[in-house]
């Protein structure tokens, strides 16, 4: 399979490493700098503010002297890292505190405007300096008059130092999270990708038609779910292709059957192999084998109504005693011949349920015909009904071969017979039990069967007792 799911989350994961390495150097790193040389001015200023009120006055005011003055000023210096100038007006150092001798010369271009609206700027003032430095100042005011600058300059190389420290840490701050996410990949792939993998590779398994692979995911998430509904899926799928391979070999075998004898016995007739006076015998074995054929048609047209959704049931109230009893009648030719007798064990006079008439007609022809078919000459064929639970039960009971105990579960698949019914039953399609089985699940009720091999079958089904007129 292509791998394009993981390749997107491993180029996600890169994307990601990338764009935050990419916002630490760009974003960061200038607002960083930034708050850094903002916080460091704020802090000089202070400084500078305190020294020109204090050390600066007093010398202009001559209350201290220049060595008291250069003494305080280089002790301030060295704490801030910083060199302390006082200044006149015109540019002059008067004060270093790094030199006791300072230049009498005019700093060249010296314009304090040009600090503008800051109180700091950077640079290399006016290229005093051979590096970049952070440059603020404060005035000397005496009796309202500014007599010169108070101006501290710290190298601008610390305040990148600083901010190279801090971005180192926040790189490997990246490094740690970038792990973590490694580390969030891999249980990905472990608990979400590879069972996906899983499932692609069994659904592609199910699409060529083999529903024999099983995925083998344990999980009690969303993921477990869909593999164990897979998992549930192909095996029905598999059951499914089964039984239509079944049904296929029998509607094949029951079709096959009637056709080869029709057609042998039609080219015999034709051919002159059967005699003229024995013709008649042949012509209704070939009509036999016809209204067989029809008999099956007409039987998978009325299974095949009964679909995912069923059918429209009339549904009406109506006295089952007395529906048993129109059935039974129609059989009273058939009964005669085997010497079977009917036993109706009926509760009341008239018992009235709700449900579809005609199609539990059908389901009682059905029943009672299996009964005769597979019942012994000279035997009895009890039909019962009791009331319990606002449920009617419909019992049809005989004594016949009985169905073995390993088809018990299949006789309600279409077309199934048992091996001991395949020599008596010639006319049955093994359909009818299917029909009566949709019948009965299409009034929502049920139907179970009980049998010994050898003793007899009963069928009991249920229907929904009818509520009393007013």
């Amino acid at each position: 399979m292509k791998r394009t799911l993981y390749l997107k989350l491993l180029l996600g994961y890169v994307a990601f490493g990338i764009l935050g390495f990419l916002t630490i150097a760009t974003f960061t790193s200038h607002h960083t700098m930034n708050y850094i040389e903002t916080e460091a001015a704020e802090d000089l200023y202070r400084e500078s503010n305190l020294i020109a009120s204090n050390y600066a006055a007093n010398y202009y005011r001559q209350t201290m002297t220049l060595e008291d003055v250069q003494s305080q000023l280089t002790a301030v210096a060295t704490y801030l890292n910083a060199d302390i100038w006082v200044v006149d007006t015109k540019g002059t150092i008067l004060i270093d505190s790094e030199t006791t001798t300072p230049s009498e010369t005019p700093i060249k271009g010296f314009d304090i405007t040009s600090f503008g609206a800051k109180y700091y700027l950077t640079g290399n003032f006016y290229d005093t300096y051979s590096e970049d430095v952070l440059t603020v100042f404060s005035p000397i005011t005496i009796n309202y008059k500014v007599k010169g600058y108070v101006m501290i300059h710290k190298p601008m190389a610390s305040l990148t130092s600083f901010h190279n420290d801090f971005l180192n840490i926040s790189y490997m701050t990246l490094a740690l999270i970038f792990l973590c996410a490694f580390v969030v990949l891999g249980l990905f792939t472990y608990t979400v990708y590879i069972p996906i993998r899983k499932i692609t590779e069994a659904a592609k398994e199910y699409a060529a038609g083999d529903f024999t692979k099983q995925i083998n995911i344990h999980k009690n998430d969303e993921i477990g779910y869909l593999a164990a509904s897979l998992n549930f899926m192909a095996t029905e799928l598999s059951t499914l292709e089964e039984d239509q391979r079944k049904f296929i070999a029998n509607v094949s075998h029951d079709f096959r059957s009637p056709l080869t004898s029709i057609k042998g016995y039609i080219e015999a007739i034709m051919d002159g192999t059967i005699p003229y006076e024995m013709q008649d015998k042949y012509l209704n074995i070939i009509l036999f084998e016809t209204e067989r054929l029809n008999k099956l048609t007409q039987s998978m047209l009325e299974l095949n109504k009964y679909g995912k959704k069923g059918i429209m049931l009339d549904i009406s109230r109506f006295d089952i005693n007395n529906t048993i009893k129109m059935v039974v009648q129609s059989f009273e030719g058939t009964c005669k011949q085997k010497k079977i007798s009917f036993e109706l064990i009926l509760t009341g006079q008239t018992l009235f349920v709700s449900a579809d008439m005609s199609k539990i007609q059908q389901v009682l022809y059905n029943l009672i015909d299996n009964a005769i078919k597979f019942s012994h000459a000279d035997s009895t064929i009890t039909i019962e009904t009791t009331e319990k639970n606002e449920k009617v039960f419909v019992s049809v009971k005989d004594t016949g071969i009985g169905i073995p105990k390993d088809s018990l579960k299949k006789i309600w698949e279409r077309f199934y017979k048992t091996d001991l019914s395949r020599g008596k039953d010639k006319k049955g399609t093994g359909l009818g039990l299917a029909i009566v089985k949709e019948i009965i699940s299409s009034h929502n009720e049920n139907i179970n069967v009980i049998s010994t091999e050898g003793v007899g079958t009963e069928f009991i089904f249920t229907l929904p007792l009818a509520a009393e007129k007013k």
